[in-house]
């Protein structure tokens, strides 16, 4: 049986990614045996390795700070990384910042981006980051260093295979578990709000942030309740990182039509999701991500209105209604406004949305695609090192503990063997 070794994220940690792979694992748990290894068990992988070394390591990798501990493996134990933001740069940067490593930042970034102005380091060390960072990936160091990368849309690998030829790069499709939308479910929820049947309630569900198009959506639905229409707004979803979200529903006077939840626990999604009559799963800036949230709206048979981005262009109109990020604001009050007033609309965007997902995003979809891939990225060979790769990539900081050692004639680098192999793994593939 195929030994695999599986970094990511789990619960409890609050991650939609923690979740995807808590549900994925038992699909590939059937015939793969895998360890997992999630930041408090991860220091394990070493010893474990090195007694019995695994035939694949895959390591799930996102633009959040619970990826973090991910990134000290990635180099010196090539695997298969599963890239699900295209663009780290927003974690990178505040892990190393924050770790006040800036040296490592400036080599890191250097190394990712020789084209970039070299003086845009000292701006993100001066704590001036921010949506800038989406200018620039920090994604080449993971790609030079892997085995195999695997992302969640097919135009997002063309633009990688691209910019990285010599690294194999495959496109897998993103999954989500089903969800029961009930009408009992929907009953209770909205009574429990206090909504009336006749309201129009519209949802944005994930982690509630700025790039989601609140302020355009809260400017959107106040122009319907001025217009006489009874909408309302839920917003799903951890907003601890919107400091502004608070004012800004004031500001639009719609305060009393708004709810913000906070957190929800994974299994309370499906609540939500039945309240709901509409979901608004925009986006902008982007990373290129493929969105789960709004797959769990499609599994649970709402329809959906999405940002019209060049890696979504795939998805067919009558999956979901586009909004024009040019013309955002009179695109987003007109689908709004169509939406609250059609309801065969919103029927025939729940059926059809429903059977995009059930074709192309279940659980099951997701783990043949990735049984193909592990056979695939377990049947190549490591690659060659990087050349002038950043140091802190490849140095295991044991350093003063073998001088130490050295003093009383004694050698601990356990890693001796592990380093010949991999040496001569890639002597054989060159």
């Amino acid at each position: 049986m195929t030994t695999i070794a599986w970094f990511s994220p789990l619960p409890p940690v609050r991650s939609g990614i923690a979740d995807a792979n808590a549900e994925l694992l038992p699909h590939l748990e059937r015939e793969l045996a895998i360890d997992r290894y999630d930041e408090p068990r991860a220091h394990d992988f070493i010893w474990r390795n090195q007694r019995a070394p695994y035939d694949l390591i895959v390591y799930q990798l996102g633009n959040a700070s619970c990826h973090d501990f991910v990134w000290a493996y990635l180099a010196r134990f090539p695997g298969l990384v599963v890239v699900h933001d295209p663009t780290l740069h927003h974690a990178r940067a505040r892990q190393l910042l924050a770790e006040r490593r800036f040296d490592d930042y400036r080599r890191e970034f250097w190394f990712d981006h020789p084209a970039a102005h070299r003086d845009f380091v000292e701006y993100a060390v001066e704590g001036l980051g921010g949506p800038i960072y989406y200018f620039w990936s920090m994604l080449p160091a993971v790609m030079k260093t892997a085995r195999m990368v695997a992302v969640h849309n097919e135009r997002v690998a063309a633009d990688l295979r691209e910019e990285c030829p010599q690294t194999p790069i495959a496109a897998i499709h993103l999954g989500t578990a089903p969800i029961e939308a009930s009408a009992a479910t929907r009953a209770a929820t909205r009574a429990t709000r206090g909504y009336p049947d006749r309201s129009i309630v519209f949802a944005a569900f994930g982690k509630i942030t700025s790039e989601k198009r609140i302020s355009p959506i809260l400017r959107a639905l106040a122009a319907l309740v001025r217009e006489g229409t009874d909408a309302r707004l839920l917003l799903v979803g951890d907003a601890s990182d919107y400091p502004s979200l608070q004012s800004e529903v004031t500001t639009t006077g719609i305060a009393d039509r708004v709810h913000v939840t906070g957190f929800v626990e994974h299994e309370a999604i499906g609540r939500y999701l039945a309240a709901a009559d509409v979901c608004l799963c925009l986006r902008w800036p982007t990373a290129h991500e493929t969105s789960a949230s709004w797959l769990q709206c499609l599994s649970a048979a709402r329809p959906t209105v999405i940002s019209d981005l060049a890696h979504t262009i795939d998805v067919p109109e009558r999956v979901a209604i586009r909004i024009d990020l040019l013309n955002e604001d009179e695109a987003l009050r007109t689908t709004m406004r169509r939406l609250a007033e059609d309801g065969r609309l919103r029927n025939e965007l729940s059926r059809a949305g429903h059977a995009y997902w059930a074709a192309h995003h279940t659980m099951e979809v997701m783990a043949n695609d990735y049984r193909r891939i592990i056979r695939d990225a377990a049947a190549r060979p490591l690659p060659a090192p990087a050349v002038d790769l950043p140091p802190h990539f490849t140095n295991d900081y044991t350093e003063p503990a073998r001088a130490i050692a050295r003093q009383f004639g004694l050698s601990v680098d356990i890693l001796e063997a592990e380093q010949a192999e991999r040496a001569g793994k890639a002597g054989r593939a060159g």
